[in-house]
């Protein structure tokens, strides 16, 4: 399958923070690839080079068969962003300001108003036309946001953390467009935090840490990293949770996650022996425990034990 974005090594510096370090990645057209790593990992930083918003300092990448550095103006005609917050204007009503993306895009006055009425009707949005965007819904900006996005019927979408802050209904809404979408041919490029939606949206992940890609799969291939089960141990009130995932990591070799959110330590197994040994452990550390049982382990699990620490932990840098 033609690939639409190649990713070769891409590398960017702010200072001597290394942001994204020898970064590669394919997505193929017609497909969406979850871009998923903790906050500062360098998630927005890879969508800016890709949109042509900031510069590589090394490596190569190619959207819709285009060089992002040497040929920027052609992919920006087959690109389409929808950022972590809404970005249209909100001093024009909404009608007006997909209007105006389309002008921007040399669209004949007459195309623009009709992809304006035709694209307010899709993302449901027609009774709103007049109102201006700061009278709107989170869940109705959302969806602005995304109308404006495809004004240029883009090749590729990126989009970055899209359902922030939205409520459940608002987020599987805007999940349907993005299926609609790919359904049409449209490639997806979806970062985010949030394991549920690249699970639900996402064909391939790719996880990265500390700028760098740390593993990458389809989510049942990512789940078979840590194992078929995952032991979890919920300790006595109290426990510092931290210093025995490292006590029971340094007794058995396996790795011991801790997940303060929920009071669990999570310890993936990958069979019987896995589970005796790790059983065994447990009862050798002498700690407390107020419940042990397994289960098959979530894409936040994964995540948490591929990136050994919380995807929501804000003591990051924010690249």
């Amino acid at each position: 399958m033609t690939a639409a974005i190649q990713v070769d090594g891409l590398i960017k510096e702010f200072g001597p923070s290394r942001a994204v370090d020898g970064v590669s990645m394919e997505v193929p057209a017609g497909s969406v690839l979850g871009l998923l790593g903790p906050n500062g990992a360098g998630k927005t930083t890879i969508v800016r080079m890709l949109a042509t918003l900031a510069r590589p300092d090394g490596g190569r990448a190619r959207v819709a068969g285009f060089d992002v550095v040497e040929e920027a103006h052609q992919v920006r005609g087959r690109i389409g962003l929808t950022g972590q917050y809404a970005s249209v204007d909100e001093t024009i009503p909404g009608w007006d300001n997909l209007y105006m993306i389309g002008r921007l895009h040399r669209l004949p006055s007459r195309r623009a108003k009709a992809l304006a009425d035709e694209l307010l009707e899709r993302f449901r949005l027609t009774e709103a036309a007049r109102k201006l965007p700061r009278d709107y819904s989170g869940g109705m900006r959302r969806r602005l946001d995304l109308a404006a996005s495809l004004v240029g019927e883009p090749e590729v979408l990126y989009l970055d953390e899209p359902t922030t802050g939205l409520d459940p209904r608002s987020r599987n809404e805007l999940w349907d467009m993005v299926r609609a979408l790919v359904g049409k041919g449209t490639t997806v490029l979806l970062t985010t935090q949030y394991m549920e939606e690249a699970e639900a949206l996402a064909e391939n992940i790719v996880v990265i840490d500390h700028g760098r890609v740390i593993a990458e799969g389809t989510p049942a291939e990512l789940r078979g990293r840590i194992g078929g089960q995952v032991l979890r141990i919920r300790p006595d009130r109290g426990t510092d949770l931290a210093g025995m995932a490292r006590q029971l990591t340094g007794t058995g070799g396996l790795t011991a996650v801790a997940d303060p959110v929920e009071g669990l330590i999570t310890l993936p197994v990958a069979g019987q022996s896995d589970l005796t040994a790790a059983v065994r452990m447990l009862a050798a550390s002498g700690v407390p425990v107020d419940g042990i049982d397994t289960h098959t382990p979530s894409l936040d699990e994964v995540f948490l034990t591929l990136t050994a620490g919380d995807p929501a932990d804000d003591t990051r840098r924010t690249a």
